[in-house]
């Protein structure tokens, strides 16, 4: 094993603070340049970071205590779950904080076997996934808008075409889909759910 290594994987102070170094260096790609550019939820940064630093610092000491990885996991779990209970942390935020807790842990552990190319690997699979998984979702999910339609006339199946037509040229945006939720024709309006891409 080469000196940077043994250096990563000691429990020493340098040793810590290396593995820290690096456990940060992939939390700002994760959190700053991936989670935030396809999020824009700023309101979540600082709790990402911190639970990362955290998680990592509380991961170093638990690798003194004779402790199972296991118990680790549910300490860090309970964490998550306090902050999950809120309305208005989605699906995909969850995942992130997983991934967030799972780097730092990653990291915090510097296990022998994964010497610093090891944990750079293990670093960037897990951030060039999220990075795949952003770009896939970016390009094929649509994004849902409820509008009022007056013209019915456009609502058959065959004018189709010039109903996305009209949607277009109104909105503004590439309309790909439009569905219809409920005609009121008393009123000679509908309400529709448009699709489109941001």
């Amino acid at each position: 094993m080469d000196e940077n290594g043994m250096i990563l994987s000691s429990d020493t102070i340098w040793g810590i603070i290396l593995r820290f170094g690096v456990a940060l260096f992939f939390l700002i790609i994760l959190i700053g340049l991936i989670y935030f550019r396809f999020s824009k939820k700023e309101k979540f940064l600082f709790m990402f970071f911190l639970i990362g630093i955290t998680v990592f610092l509380v991961s170093s000491i638990m690798k003194r205590v004779d402790i199972g990885i296991g118990l680790a996991f549910g300490l860090f779990a309970i964490f998550g779950i306090l902050r999950l209970r809120t309305r208005n942390f989605g699906v995909k935020d969850m995942a992130y904080m997983f991934t967030v807790i799972g780097i730092s842990v990653i990291n915090a552990l510097g296990i022998m076997i994964f010497p610093f190319g090891g944990i750079v690997v293990l670093n960037l699979i897990v951030i060039s996934s999220a990075l795949a998984l952003e770009l896939f979702l970016s390009r094929n999910v649509f994004k849902k808008h409820t509008i009022a339609f007056e013209n019915l006339e456009l609502l058959r199946p065959e004018n189709r075409t010039k109903l996305l037509e009209e949607i277009t040229s109104r909105t503004g945006r590439n309309i790909l889909k439009a569905k219809i939720r409920k005609i009121d024709y008393k009123k000679k309006i509908a309400e529709l759910d448009i699709f489109f891409r941001d």
